[in-house]
């Protein structure tokens, strides 16, 4: 008898604890129901050469993210940011950061941050179907892989063309030379427009220098263009290169004047630099973290309150726009958590080049921006220079 009361007890015991994690099990269960979240991911360079870029598009995308939820969310709908390091990687690291925020429940893809990566997985994300916009991976062909892929940046050949313009309307100088990285896809193609541009424009090249990545030592580059005369060097390549070229600049007794594209954005904070040397330096940007309108103001205190009282970039703009994009497309779209990314891309795809669809934000210039069937933003590039070590519109 007391045998068969211990086996009682042991089931009743066993049914007690079944029971328990049963209903433990219910409310974990229920509380993920509750938590709406769609899936924002971010594919670019968080470490190396180029991690201010990707950084910078890190943090604004969770600032923003974290603004619009703490008002609520979007009819209630939270949004999660999850980053992957890319090392703008232009093969496998670009494929495998792609695919690792797919398998952490990516729907909406922002990114990539370079053009060399996005080059590298826009086929893919067409094959996949997912909304992909891209805060600053400028090439013009990253947007004619598939019809689900926009840009929040100006494209390179704009980049190019304007930049030239500028120099000529502006009779900034006559005597011009380059200096690009004929071994990535950004560069080239900025340069190539900007050439043709200069020859519309009956500008002449007085020198035209290449490079390859990795390449640190510019001495021949900078003797070439000082030997031609050069009165202004054009840069349309990335922050790291522009720093040892204006090094090589002062070792050669070199004064031109400097102007440059979206790239140089970072200049100023590349470790070692002497800012001093940056001085008179002019780009292309969609943004400067000095304008005094409210909406820049604002977004410059709370990045500086949020990130150790770092300025923003231009790349952290277009990454906060991106994601104030994205939620004004899911609320005005109806968009919930539970949908694919698939069927959250077909929306969306749509939706963003309507007519009648605009946004105005923190770049463009207080113009409001709206896209095309292609996939291109409405947006042209205004000039900076900088001057005591601060980005100053011009």
């Amino acid at each position: 008898m007391k045998s068969v009361k211990k086996i009682l007890a042991l089931v009743l015991a066993v049914v007690m604890i079944a029971t328990c994690f049963a209903a433990c099990g219910s409310d974990a269960n229920d509380d993920k129901t509750d938590a709406k979240e769609i899936v924002i991911g971010i594919s670019g360079p968080l470490t190396g050469s180029t991690a201010q870029y990707g950084l910078a598009v890190q943090n604004a995308a969770e600032l923003a993210a974290k603004e619009i939820n703490e008002a609520g969310g979007i009819n209630g709908t939270m949004l999660k940011i999850i980053a992957a390091d890319d090392e703008a990687d232009t093969g496998d690291k670009a494929t495998s950061a792609y695919n690792f925020l797919k398998d952490q429940g990516m729907q909406i893809f922002l990114g990539t941050v370079t053009t060399g990566s996005g080059l590298a997985v826009v086929n893919q994300t067409a094959a996949d179907g997912i909304f992909q916009l891209t805060p600053s991976a400028s090439g013009d062909d990253i947007i004619k892989a598939g019809d689900n892929c926009f840009q929040i940046c100006f494209t390179d050949s704009n980049q190019g063309s304007r930049s030239a313009q500028y120099i000529a309307e502006n009779n900034i100088a006559s005597k011009i030379a380059v200096i690009y990285d004929s071994s990535d896809a950004y560069s080239t193609g900025i340069y190539n427009t900007f050439k043709a541009e200069c020859t519309n424009r009956g500008i002449t090249l007085v020198a035209e220098q290449a490079f390859t990545k990795g390449n640190t030592d510019f001495s021949a580059q900078i003797q070439a263009c000082k030997s031609a005369g050069a009165e202004l060097v054009f840069l349309p390549i990335y922050y790291t290169e522009a720093a040892l070229i204006l090094k090589a600049a002062q070792a050669a007794d070199f004064a031109p004047k400097f102007f440059g594209c979206d790239g140089l954005d970072g200049l100023l904070g590349v470790k070692g630099f002497d800012p001093a040397l940056a001085e008179g330096v002019m780009l292309l940007t969609p943004f400067a973290a000095d304008a005094q309108d409210e909406a820049t103001q604002s977004f410059v205190t709370a990045y500086k309150a949020a990130y150790n009282n770092e300025i923003p970039n231009q790349f952290a703009a277009d990454a906060y726009d991106g994601v104030k994009i994205i939620a004004k497309l899911i609320e005005q779209e109806g968009i919930t958590a539970d949908m694919s990314a698939k069927e959250i891309g077909d929306k969306l795809k749509v939706a963003i080049c309507a007519d009648g669809f605009e946004f105005t934000g923190l770049t463009g210039a207080g113009a409001p921006l709206t896209w095309d069937a292609e996939g291109a933003v409405s947006k042209d590039p205004a000039a900076v220079i900088i001057e005591n070590g601060a980005y100053k519109a011009l």
